[in-house]
């Protein structure tokens, strides 16, 4: 039986439930409601759920530190369930992929997200699996007001299909490794077909 802690990066409360920023607790919700999970339980200043799937154990959890803090809460679950960092797979928003994307990346830098900065300034590296869903750059104007802004209307209607392609790319990644799953879908569109 393989355990993994899968963290969704967000802000918790109302204003920001449904901002760009959230991609990675949206994830989280959209996969508890397909699979009837429950991400409620209040530990590691966070939520937490779980997901038993065949032999996978994984730990869902949404820090509810704010992003800038992210790190407190994914060390606290590490701890405790003594787990390696090749056991945390992070969920979070990307600005440098296009809307209707998302993509594996093992390992590499914060790239200017603070949820990642926390997590990585807490663990000393930055070694583990990140889930990367494409938001797009803002054309012009401040990134902070644009990951920190609601996902439009538009893009909120089309938006399950790419966490549902997120999933199918978690699944793959369980079932047959991360080099088939990035091979899979890292080019890969999800709202083209």
């Amino acid at each position: 039986m393989k355990t993994l802690l899968i963290a969704g990066l967000g802000n918790p409360g109302p204003m920001y439930q449904w901002t760009r920023h959230n991609a990675g607790f949206l994830f989280l919700d959209r996969l508890a409601h397909r699979e009837n999970l429950s991400i409620t339980r209040k530990s590691f200043s966070g939520l937490a759920g779980e997901w038993s799937r065949g032999d996978d154990r994984l730990i869902l959890l949404k820090p509810q530190t704010f992003m800038n803090l992210s790190g407190k809460s994914v060390m606290q679950a590490l701890q405790f369930y003594k787990l390696p960092l090749s056991n945390l797979v992070v969920i979070h928003d990307e600005l440098d992929l296009p809307f209707g994307t998302a993509r594996f990346k093992q390992g590499g830098g914060h790239g200017g997200h603070n949820g990642l900065r926390s997590i990585m300034e807490q663990l000393g590296k930055g070694d583990f699996i990140r889930l990367r869903i494409g938001i797009g750059k803002p054309v012009h104007g401040d990134t902070s007001n644009y990951v920190l802004g609601n996902i439009p209307p538009d893009q909120m209607e089309t938006f399950p299909k790419i966490l549902d392609g997120g999933r199918d790319m978690l699944e793959m990644m369980l079932d047959e490794g991360l080099p088939k799953a990035m091979s899979m879908f890292n080019n890969r569109n999800f709202l083209e077909g």
